[in-house]
């Protein structure tokens, strides 16, 4: 096909951008004996790189309004200056623990466990905190993948029914509950009702807002490149409850009809460069190497 080596191109582009090649990083390899079967709902939504990247920056920008969320990435995070390393990481683990090889995922879940176990500080108040903390982890993990799916039901499945929405909460609740994160959600109804619970929690001061921005502006190599992530952030703003975005309180650089817009195009023109990618299919357990391409 005429146009198949400007797909491979972008598809490699995209590889770079979410692989760390001088750490030997790899795409995870859709496995049929992963943590999730190839039929399961978050193998459906976890798959699309655009609502995952979308749902990904609503998602941190929902979180770090805890305050201990905020402290922790203040804390411990090298935002300033890698916050494409940040962004990265957290893509990587979902692949891993939603396609690779079930123990590929039990090892990244017991990395990031190991990682919190460390983790702790106070909070400007001179509240203490622990990373690891049940209740803190519930936070992230609901916002998380809240958000993941609203980004997928907005700019790819407008119909998705509540029965698959509330199988993806079924399903990724295992993660959670790997991550030590109680209580975790089943369903829709539920992971709105925890989200309602931390309201009266959630803050934004000026660390927040200082970190949103540098989110928002983020930059991550080429012009062509760094246009389709600034479509992508405000996409994600966007993608935020009106309370909390009203939190945030970040200029808005495009119209909403207009950055919406935008992301659908950005998402149509990556589903069209991976199809026939390596990365749609499955593989036996044979095959470890990247099929590059």
């Amino acid at each position: 096909m005429i146009l198949e080596p400007a797909k491979v191109a972008l598809r490699r582009r995209i590889t770079d951008i979410f692989n760390d090649a001088e750490r030997g990083e790899r795409p995870a390899l859709r496995r049929a004996d992963a943590l999730f079967a190839p039929d399961s709902v978050a193998w459906r939504v976890n798959g699309d790189i655009v609502t995952m990247m979308i749902g990904g920056v609503s998602g941190l920008l929902l979180q770090m309004l805890h305050p201990a969320v905020l402290a922790g990435v203040w804390d411990h995070s090298d935002f300033r200056a890698d916050m494409h390393g940040r962004l990265r990481r957290t893509a990587k683990f979902i692949a891993v623990t939603t396609y690779d090889h079930a123990d590929a995922g039990r090892a990244a879940v017991d990395r990031v466990n190991r990682i919190h176990r460390k983790l702790g500080g106070t909070l400007p108040d001179g509240t203490p905190y622990r990373v690891s903390d049940p209740d803190l982890l519930a936070w992230v993990h609901v916002t998380e993948t809240i958000s993941f799916l609203d980004a997928w039901i907005r700019y790819a499945e407008p119909g998705m029914s509540r029965a698959d929405q509330d199988g993806y909460f079924a399903e990724t609740a295992r993660i959670g509950e790997a991550l030590h994160a109680d209580p975790v959600p089943r369903t829709r109804a539920e992971a709105e009702a925890l989200i309602q619970s931390y309201r009266p929690r959630l803050r934004a001061d000026a660390r927040t807002h200082e970190v949103a921005a540098m989110v928002m502006r983020q930059t991550i190599g080429s012009p062509a490149v760094d246009l389709a992530a600034g479509v992508i952030m405000q996409a994600g703003m966007d993608l935020l409850p009106d309370w909390a975005r009203a939190m945030h309180d970040q200029p808005r650089s495009l119209p909403r009809p207009l950055a919406r817009g935008l992301a659908r195009s950005v998402a149509r023109t990556l589903q069209w460069a991976y199809e026939g990618s390596p990365n749609r299919e499955v593989w036996p357990d044979e095959v470890e190497v990247w099929p590059r391409g």
